[in-house]
């Protein structure tokens, strides 16, 4: 029987810097950025809370346009797989760094935070100008407005 693994990486943080575009020499478009995840607990001694904020250094491929949406700041849901990489500093020291390589990357947060809902989904290469609540009228038409009418509940 073949063994299995999993290498699946979920996180839902704010970017810390914005995303930064760069171009391997064959042409391929590769963006990097980090995102600060925060877990907050109570600490059994003092009684009181505690936080800590964990950086994670994340890449995306072939999405040169998304980086345009991704700025510091923003609330962003990242689905994607952990790799560890070497490579040999200015010393000639190998130096290894472990980052997400990001699968999905979903703009997060309400009205004015570049977000909303399934908007500003981007998928294996498959993204979509992000929409926020209030668009304007061009993006969808008039007669494609959502209505109270058309909600379910």
């Amino acid at each position: 029987m073949p063994s299995r693994s999993v290498n699946k990486v979920i996180l839902v943080g704010n970017l810390g810097r914005d995303a930064e575009t760069k171009f391997t020499p064959s042409g391929a478009a590769f963006s990097r950025f980090s995102v600060a995840t925060t877990r907050s607990w109570k600490d059994q001694q003092s009684n009181e809370w505690k936080e800590e904020t964990n950086w994670t250094n994340v890449v995306v491929w072939r999405q040169e346009n998304l980086a345009n949406y991704l700025t510091k700041g923003k609330q962003v849901y990242i689905e994607g797989r952990l790799q560890t990489r070497s490579y040999d500093d200015k010393d000639g020291k190998k130096v290894y760094t472990t980052e997400v390589v990001a699968d999905e990357i979903i703009l997060l947060g309400g009205r004015g935070e570049g977000g909303g809902g399934e908007a500003g989904a981007a998928r294996s290469g498959n993204y979509n100008r992000p929409k926020t609540a209030g668009a304007p009228e061009d993006d969808l038409g008039p007669s494609m407005q959502i209505q109270d009418d058309d909600i379910p509940f």
